[in-house]
């Protein structure tokens, strides 16, 4: 049983104008190969933001899809958290990082993503923190500065970095951090770009519009490569 996961760097319906789907969301929903998908969507990085949960509803609505929502802040999460089981795609959305993980450690919610993982016949996605969680190590902004930080649920190897085009300072922290072994050797990616891999292997990069990248980043010890080697990967544009 295949199980997709897709780490993008920011991009979707959360960043597109009005809130309206993007080709990345509808790649999403047609790799779960269903013709009604339940897509889930955890905004627990952005402390179930309402408005960003409407955004959502909105957005996927218009999708042909069946929606729920995991939320973690308020009120009881073992019914939404039982309910992961049942998801053809969940999609995490952007925020605090660490404070994600933390949160789905407390209620639970990664043991509940490693058995669906394990079990196949999913898409695993999001967006920022929602890229980064897929990892065991980021860039992360979560304790106020650009910094290292291993911790995420380790399902694909080495390490990411979001929004590499689009926040002064990140891509940079990033590589400083992968030359200094401070993180793997990973990823960065773009707003609306995003690796797709497939039973843990990177097979695709796809973006939603023409210039947007992925990055390899991995240490290098040629003496004009400063330590780091950061090289444009083949694009998919939807």
């Amino acid at each position: 049983m295949t199980a997709h996961i897709v780490a993008m760097g920011g991009g979707g319906f959360s960043m597109s104008p009005f809130g309206a789907p993007t080709n990345l969301d509808r790649y999403l929903v047609e790799l779960t190969g269903k013709s009604s998908p339940l897509v889930c969507f955890a905004p627990t990085a952005s402390a179930d933001d309402p408005q960003y949960i409407n955004k959502f509803l909105l957005a996927y609505g218009t999708l042909g899809v069946r929606t729920m929502v995991l939320t973690l802040w308020q009120g009881s999460s073992a019914g939404s958290v039982a309910r992961l089981a049942d998801a053809d795609l969940l999609l995490v959305g952007g925020g605090h990082t660490v404070n994600l993980m933390a949160l789905w450690q407390a209620h639970g919610v990664d043991a509940a993503i490693r058995a669906r993982h394990k079990a196949g016949d999913v898409v695993l996605a999001g967006v920022s923190a929602g890229g980064s969680c897929w990892y065991g190590g980021c860039i992360t902004d979560s304790f106020g500065d650009f910094r290292a930080w291993r911790g995420g649920l380790g399902l694909v190897p080495g390490s990411f970095c979001p929004h590499f085009d689009g926040e002064a300072g990140r891509a940079p922290a990033y590589t400083d951090a992968v030359a200094g072994g401070d993180l793997p050797g990973g990823y960065g990616a773009d707003d609306g770009a995003g690796v797709h891999y497939v039973d843990g292997v990177p097979t695709n990069f796809i973006a939603e519009a023409t210039g947007k990248r992925v990055y390899r980043v991995m240490p290098s010890d040629l003496p004009t490569a400063s330590g780091v080697l950061v090289e444009p990967q083949q694009m998919t544009v939807l």
